[in-house]
């Protein structure tokens, strides 16, 4: 399963994009409909300066799949829950 880009950016402190109409972020994985409940932190550092994050977001059953996705590549930095991220960005 190819996995596909849906991207939850922290644009500004406190600011979490990539829900559509202030929706509760959907799982990244191809078809998958479900909320998303993690966070894949991940860069390419081919493309990207070491501090940069690049963010997926999963649901539980495809959170194990987009991190091997990611680790395959040595893209992936870290895995945290949704409600984490969002409270880190509120800071």
């Amino acid at each position: 399963m190819a996995a596909r880009r849906r991207h939850v950016h922290r644009r500004a402190p406190g600011c979490l994009l990539g829900a559509v109409n202030d929706e509760k972020p959907i799982c990244s994985a191809k078809d998958c409909r479900a909320p998303a409940v993690w966070v894949l932190a991940w860069n390419n550092p081919k493309l990207h300066t070491p501090e940069r994050r690049k963010t997926w977001v999963a649901c539980d059953a495809h959170r194990e799949h987009l991190s091997s996705f990611l680790g395959m590549r040595g893209f992936l930095k870290d895995v945290v829950p949704l409600a984490e991220w969002e409270s880190a960005a509120d800071r």
